[in-house]
């Protein structure tokens, strides 16, 4: 098929490699260009070799290309998927998550709530933005799909500055739920069920659930199940105090896990500990730094002739959903995917409609089509709502490069409430990732 996709940010062991994993089980996608693009030649060097190598393996299924140049890249694109992070991941990570807790805030994760996440999006947006246009400028068909976080906010930021971009953002959250829980505890498989999300990136909840056979609600029953069949189950990371206490009180399943959830809510650090998420992010340390060991190990001993006769990426698929919606646009299929990140086009009737949203959804060849929720239970809403109002805010400062909106977002956020606190961390911030940020006047 003559079909190119772009990989932006392909250098990375836990990006580029595992979207190969996704290609090299699609029969639609044979004979496309997969353009590898990355600033780290070195590491972007290492993807490709292994790539190619692993391509030869079946056949020389794709072409591929390796460039750092992004015009080249771009030229003649179909499909651009985006995961990139603009510093050293987890020396800034490590930085969002602990120095606005230093000076008195609630903070938890950094990533994509809290002061933390304020920073992590303003490094991330300016990048990700400059991307866009270049490729709305060099390929303006092409559909631009982002796994780079705050997805939320990332998006929200396209929206508003690349207006006539065809964007989606995706998110593996779904899987916490439906890889392994929901089959078991519904003793159905997970084919045979329909899932209706709603609300936003890692601050979403299961609203529907039926049999695809018979079209009975499910849901009754999975609230009749739900606490007893997790009552040996809690996990710190992902289902446990938080999400429980959150499913008690507004009566809806928050299907993200514990350690993304508490980045939202005022209650978040009355449930989970600080230790809980310091041990959370080292155990992600440790997987990428292990990503980036098996990559160089596999490389090195391609340089040495004894590479492996099943390769490196010949492995089940890695749950990332890019390369299952390419294919549904490509062949007009009107596929469901559970959880996809679209503006919200009249789909939740009570959340602001500049907002993008977490929902699901249909795709066929004009993209993604979320599912019509028209009002959701207005307790959800209203929680939803405030981190709806701090994303816009946080856009905004950032867009205009605004010091008094970003301080104001860092103060009413759930985790600050102190204009003070607020001040003193974006001085700090400013101080030790000033070559990442913008120019906030």
């Amino acid at each position: 098929m003559d079909i190119k996709i772009v990989l932006i940010g392909a250098g990375s062991p836990t990006f580029g490699p595992p979207t190969f994993i996704d290609l090299n089980r699609s029969e639609i996608l044979a004979g496309s260009t997969i353009t590898l693009l990355d600033i780290d030649e070195n590491k972007l060097q290492m993807v490709y070799e292994v790539v190619s190598e692993d391509n030869k393996k079946i056949g020389n299924k794709f072409i591929i290309e390796s460039t750092n140049n992004r015009e080249k890249a771009l030229k003649g694109a179909d499909f651009v998927i985006n995961s990139i992070e603009h510093g050293d991941r987890f020396e800034l990570r490590w930085q969002d998550n602990t120095i606005p807790r230093k000076h008195g805030t609630t903070e938890r994760m950094g990533e994509n709530g809290g002061a933390g996440g304020f920073f992590h999006s303003a490094r991330q947006i300016p990048e990700i933005i400059k991307i866009a246009k270049d490729v709305q400028r060099i390929c303006p068909d092409a559909f631009f799909i982002n796994y780079s976080n705050p997805v939320s906010r990332i998006c929200l930021a396209l929206k508003r500055g690349v207006p006539k971009l065809k964007m989606l953002g995706l998110c593996h959250q779904i899987g916490l739920l439906t890889s392994h829980h929901l089959p078991v505890m519904m003793n159905r498989d997970l084919s045979d069920m329909q899932l209706i999300t709603g609300g936003l990136n890692h601050f979403a909840f299961l609203l529907g659930l039926k049999d695809l056979k018979s079209a009975a609600d499910l849901m009754p029953e999975f609230n009749s199940k739900c606490m007893e069949y997790f009552k040996d189950k809690w996990d710190r990371f992902h289902y446990a105090n938080l999400t429980f206490e959150v499913y008690k009180r507004f009566g809806w399943f928050p299907y993200v896990g514990d350690n993304h959830i508490c980045e939202y809510l005022q209650i978040g650090s009355q449930y989970t500990t600080e230790q809980d998420l310091t041990d959370w992010i080292t155990r992600m340390e440790q997987a990428n730094k292990g990503g980036t060991a098996r990559l160089t190990r596999y490389h090195n001993r391609l340089k040495k002739g004894r590479y492996p006769k099943k390769g490196m990426l010949m492995q089940e698929p890695s749950g990332e959903r890019a390369i299952p919606i390419i294919e549904a646009i490509i062949n007009d299929s009107n596929s469901y995917e559970m959880a996809v990140n679209i503006p919200n086009d009249r789909i939740i009737e009570n959340l602001p409609q500049d907002l993008v949203i977490e929902c699901s959804g249909t795709v066929n060849k004009n993209g993604i089509h979320g599912v019509k929720l028209g009002n959701i239970p207005k307790n959800i809403a209203a929680i939803l709502r405030i981190e709806a109002s701090i994303q816009d805010l946080c856009v905004e400062a950032i867009l205009q490069e605004s010091k008094q909106l970003a301080i104001d977002c860092i103060a009413i956020d759930v985790n600050c409430g102190s204009f003070e606190i607020a001040e003193t961390i974006f001085n700090e911030m400013m101080e030790v990732q000033k070559n990442y940020l913008p120019n906030f006047k």
